[in-house]
């Protein structure tokens, strides 16, 4: 069996270790961010808000010397649009790749406040000086925040091409570069409260969760559902994370009656969801899809049972009709959404007519009919019936074989507020559709990609009511929109915008609008009362009523203690008893971990020996008895008492005692509380303590059995030697008196565990375990920590 002594007290200076920032980068092909930042303070500025139509400006900036540029990546000067301050930022000789690298940047992130936000659309482009025709240009647009500050594109052009003088991007050793911005108004982060202004609540986004968000607010917005999936059989012993229908209605209900957003963390980790990776393997129409079809499941065998099929099931039928034998070929298909061709396509009806196109066989490409061979037909869909809720999936993202790449489709397509599709006669119809049904739809709700085909944001705009009102559900933010925003605006095409600061040229510009519907949502005018059903509490299990009550009053008291948290400070308390429990269990190398020790929730202007007063009664040790340490943390990660709280400092408050141990803001206070006891088990006060003396603490090892426990702590003399006290380790351990004994130090433990020979005749001073030495060694990266270990030879 072995015995170990972990560590002298030290005298280090009370430092705690402050996260530093980290920086990642991304790239890719199109429109992106140059460099995500991770913000680990808030500023305290706040960020102006422009006014309320675009606010446009150009800015040239003219390079000389282009060539002998030195360094990565050079900034332009900084310049004012909409109230903000932007600069361009390029990589002169790409960004790890073969071109130009191009981003517009804004240019005061590192000063703006937590959660800020602006939106812009923008152009950039290298003028050619030969023939401004060549000039190279790209437009995007983007929503600028903390973590994608900067925003353009990594392969903006060839270098090959910029740096060809017969080209004419590249003049006198000089480039041309400008940038055209126009900046949208931005509602206000801190100030603005979507409850309040709109009735709704939105959803957080948990980084990659945007165009999940979408989905689920225009899913929750059709009351047939939400009251479908609120009578979805679930029990209270249910866990939302792993329960698909539980943490789906737990999030309709927080979205009914919250005040605040809401997180869908729960529902993602009942998909299966819990990394970042796991929502870039993702599209809308497929989590619509796997949503629909657990529910479906889910629903089979209860009241609810068909819901999903009622709602968003329709049927086509798949023929091929023989022009010159009698021969027909009929197949039926269902569908929860229809996917429609944007390219070439003016409108929904012009997709729905393209849908149903008859196709020829004919040549090399006829039809092989069962008992005719190879005959001329015509091939094409035609719809049974249409389901109540109509989803439309936009193919805004399309396969460019030309140029081996997916690209985004951002050409105008309009879609109307109120969809006929009985029109031309019902020419969508098969024969035998059932033609009593009138198909006349309303639009409600229109989801939107802004951005390219890499990477980009997703909101909705709905009508939760039908009424004439839309709102804007982007992520945490809900707002009221008129129909235009929400409508003509997500046609996508162009938009051709005037300049109005004065010194530019005047002439309008025209930007290709990134922003645009990629799914719409029509409900049948037959169906729409059925459809827009009331919702309320009676709809909701009492259980999970009960469930969820509780856990907003949970909620709502760790808001409360949040905004109290600056009158109060937290003390969390280490004994001897907490060394005991957790070492081997939860602690190898260190002597505790103070996430698992007694916290106490003391308010800052009481006085520390009041706390002490709270302290007998909580343990049943008087006052008299008690001794406080304070913890310093080591240079390798770990925490040691450094030495006894002083008479004085036991006198100020509790906040001032917090405020000398840590500098911190809203730091813990962690002290370790010394107590002896006499043979009788009783208390003991606390034996005097000279700037000679050392309190080492002791762990034993038994290799045999590879467990490790504490076996207490020791005052020794630093002019004393480990062999003093041998006999009473042999007694704290329980071995014989004529048991052998060696001592090593624990160095450290990472990369890997360290430990050094101690020699048992050398003075504890002469072994560097003294408070000098600990000085000494800290200069050279050394822990002072003694391990002793007991051979049983």
């Amino acid at each position: 069996t072995r015995l170990a002594v972990v560590s002298p007290t030290s005298q280090e200076n009370d430092e705690m270790l402050v996260a530093h920032q980290e920086l990642a980068t991304a790239d890719a092909d199109t429109a992106q961010p140059m460099e995500v930042v991770a913000q680990t303070e808030a500023a305290s500025t706040a960020e102006s808000q422009p006014s309320e139509d675009p606010q446009t400006s150009r800015f040239t900036w003219t390079i000389a010397s282009f060539t002998r540029l030195n360094g990565k990546k050079h900034y332009s000067d900084v310049f004012v649009v909409g109230g903000y301050k932007w600069r361009v930022l390029i990589f002169p000789k790409g960004n790890n790749v073969e071109h130009l690298s191009m981003y517009l940047d804004v240019a005061d992130s590192a000063n703006l406040p937590y959660g800020w936000s602006r939106s812009a659309q923008f152009s950039l482009s290298v003028v050619n000086q030969i023939d401004q025709k060549y000039t190279t240009r790209k437009d995007t647009q983007h929503q600028f925040s903390a973590r994608e500050s900067d925003w353009g594109f990594t392969s903006f052009m060839p270098l090959s091409e910029l740096y060809d003088p017969s080209r004419g991007y590249l003049v006198n050793d000089t480039i041309v570069v400008e940038a055209e911005v126009a900046v949208r108004k931005m509602v206000d982060y801190w100030t603005y409260d979507s409850k309040k202004e709109t009735g709704y609540v939105g959803l957080k986004n948990q980084g990659a969760t945007c165009y999940m968000n979408s989905l689920l607010q225009t899913l929750y917005h059709i009351p047939y559902f939400r009251k479908a999936v609120y009578h979805m059989p679930t029990t209270e012993n249910d866990m939302p994370s792993g329960s698909i229908p539980l943490a789906l209605q737990s999030l309709f209900y927080k979205l009914q009656y919250s005040d605040n957003s809401v997180a869908t963390k729960e529902l993602t980790k009942s998909f299966g969801w819990d990394t970042y990776d796991s929502f870039m393997q993702h599209d809308v129409q497929e989590l619509n899809r796997v949503l629909c079809e657990k529910l479906e499941d889910k629903m089979k065998g209860t009241v609810v049972e068909g819901t999903i099929e009622q709602l968003f099931e329709g049927h086509h039928i798949n023929y091929i009709e023989c022009i010159n034998v009698d021969y027909k070929s009929n197949r039926k298909e269902s569908f929860y959404d229809l996917q429609l061709d944007v390219k070439g396509c003016r409108d929904v009806y012009a997709s729905f007519d393209k849908y149903v196109e008859v196709e020829r066989l004919e040549g090399d490409n006829k039809y092989h009919a069962e008992n005719h061979g190879l005959q001329d037909a015509k091939k094409g869909v035609l719809f049974l019936d249409f389901p109540p809720v109509l989803q439309l999936q936009l193919k805004r993202f399309e396969y460019d074989y030309m140029r081996d790449t997916m690209v985004k489709i951002n050409d105008r397509y309009e879609f109307p507020l109120q969809l006929d599709l009985d029109r031309d006669d019902g020419k969508y119809l098969a024969p035998d559709a059932d033609r009593s049904i009138r198909n006349l739809y309303t639009l409600h709700s229109v989801l939107v990609h802004s951005g390219g085909v890499h990477g980009g944001h997703y909101y909705a705009f709905i009508r939760p009511t039908l009424a004439d009102q839309w709102y804007k559900f982007d992520d945490e933010r809900v707002t009221k929109e008129d129909t235009k925003k929400a409508f003509e605006e997500q046609y996508g095409g162009e938009e051709e915008l005037p300049q109005i600061n004065p010194g530019f040229n005047n002439t309008p510009f025209k930007f290709t609008k990134y922003s645009n519907a990629y799914m719409l949502v029509y409900i049948r005018e037959s169906d729409k009362e059925k459809i827009m059903c009331n919702v309320d509490e009676k709809d909701i299990a009492e259980h999970l009523r009960i469930r969820l009550k509780k856990e907003q009053e949970e909620k709502e008291h760790k808001k409360k203690e949040k905004a109290e948290a600056h009158l109060y400070t937290i003390i969390k308390i280490a004994r001897d008893e907490d060394l005991k429990e957790q070492t081997g269990k939860d602690i190898y190398f260190d002597l505790v971990d103070h996430e698992k020790v007694r916290s106490f929730r003391i308010q800052k202007q009481l006085p520390f020996s009041t706390f002490k007063e709270e302290v007998a009664k909580e343990y049943g040790i008087p006052v008299q008895f008690q001794r406080f340490w304070l913890w310093a943390k080591r240079q390798n990660h770990t925490y040691r008492p450094n030495r006894p709280l002083n008479p004085h400092e036991e006198m100020q408050s509790v906040g001032q005692l917090r405020e000398i141990s840590n500098k911190a803001q809203n730091a813990e206070l962690k002290l370790f509380l010394e107590v002896e006891f006499g043979l009788d088990l009783q208390p003991l006060p606390p034996p005097e303590k000279s700037k000679e003396d050392i309190l080492l603490f002791f762990k034993l090892y038994n290799p045999e059995k590879e467990v490790l426990c504490f076996v207490g702590r020791l005052f020794v003399k630093a002019l004393g030697k480990p062999s003093d006290i041998l006999r009473k380790l042999t007694e704290m351990a329980g071995f014989t008196p004529d048991e052998e004994i060696e001592l090593y130090e624990e160095i450290k433990f990472e990369p890997n565990v360290m430990c050094e020979h101690i020699d048992k005749k050398l003075t504890f001073r002469a072994s560097q375990v003294c408070q000098q030495c600990f000085f000494d060694l800290r200069n050279a990266e050394l822990e002072l920590k003694c391990l002793l270990i007991n051979s049983p030879n």
